[in-house]
């Protein structure tokens, strides 16, 4: 029987804090990301500072790590000329890299909880392999049995490698999340699922918010649906559309506030306006119960939302 490790921690504390970005933490620490690859190229090559930037995110109050596979998949690494079973190898290490941090932690605060602190396995979505923003656009289509090829073995190396749930992140289609859940029941895990956003009302590939978060809501293995990597100012339209179809909890772990331009992968325009403070209080009051940062964030964002989160309880 699957393990609602998130929705139990929801139901005893309240509120959860996500940690933030592993690429703009892994490029702080001197990695190189420019790559097809992203934070996954770490994993082959430095893993130690993945597991640094989990511990980081742990001291600053994260009660979830999300791990570095993201855009660790099959087809990937393959066209590395790095075959199936090292690349389950890879995947499964970046649950170890997490748990191994955890371990740490609970060493260094013998008076926290294991059970308040979690390891999501992250799931992105086809679009993301491309390289090419396609997970902001929805601009791609597999059939279901391709989306299945796809995803099988990064799901079953994250789950049969200890990762407590899956992160179902970023992700652009409603289709290929509707793959993802029926293999999420083969597995018999749970999960949280985040889309990214057209526009206030719609995902990427233009289906209503409403439509995928009754979806995910209806669904027994979803212990939580939101929104991640999409502008913080889009965030409270999404999530009064989402509570008016489903009573799941809500996550939502935003950008920093910057803007990125997907053809030259770099961002533009320095983090100004309304901080984490007016958005936090909000976002609260409407009824998100799991908070944290996506891309461009850093442990000293987390620490501010965790501050927040605890000031709002």
């Amino acid at each position: 029987m699957a393990q609602h490790l998130l929705a139990d921690l929801i139901r005893q504390s309240g509120s959860v804090v996500i940690d933030g970005a592993m690429s703009t933490a892994l490029e702080k620490a001197g990695c190189d990301l420019n790559d097809k690859l992203w934070s996954a190229r770490v994993l082959i090559e430095e893993p130690d500072k993945i597991r640094q930037v989990h511990a980081d995110y742990f001291e600053a109050g994260a009660n979830v790590a999300i791990t570095a596979s993201y855009q660790a998949t099959e087809a990937g690494f393959k066209e590395r000329g790095i075959d199936s079973q090292k690349a389950y190898g890879l995947i499964a290490q970046s649950v170890t890299l997490a748990r191994e941090a955890r371990d740490d932690f609970l060493i260094r605060h013998p008076e926290r909880e294991p059970k308040t602190l979690l390891i999501a396995g992250a799931v992105g979505p086809y679009g993301a392999y491309l390289a090419n923003g396609a997970e902001y656009t929805g601009d791609y289509h597999l059939s279901d049995g391709q989306y299945r090829t796809f995803h099988q073995l990064r799901m079953k190396a994250l789950t049969e490698a200890g990762a407590d749930f899956f992160a179902v992140e970023t992700q652009a289609r409603l289709d290929e999340v509707r793959v993802i859940l029926s293999m999420m029941e083969e597995l018999d895990m749970t999960a949280w699922v985040t889309f990214t956003l057209k526009d206030s009302g719609h995902i990427a590939d233009g289906t209503p918010i409403e439509e995928v978060a009754e979806v995910c809501g209806k669904h027994p293995l979803v212990d939580a649906v939101g929104v991640n990597c999409v502008k913080r100012e889009m965030v409270a339209d999404a999530l009064q559309r989402i509570s008016s179809v489903t009573d799941k909890p809500m996550i939502v772990y935003p950008n920093s506030g910057e803007t990125y331009d997907p053809t030259t992968k770099t961002w533009h325009h320095p983090v100004s306006g309304p901080g984490w403070a007016d958005f936090v209080s909000k976002w609260k009051a409407m009824g998100a119960v799991c908070l944290g940062g996506c891309c461009r964030t850093l442990p000293s964002d987390i620490v501010q939302i965790a501050e927040l989160m605890k000031a709002c309880r």
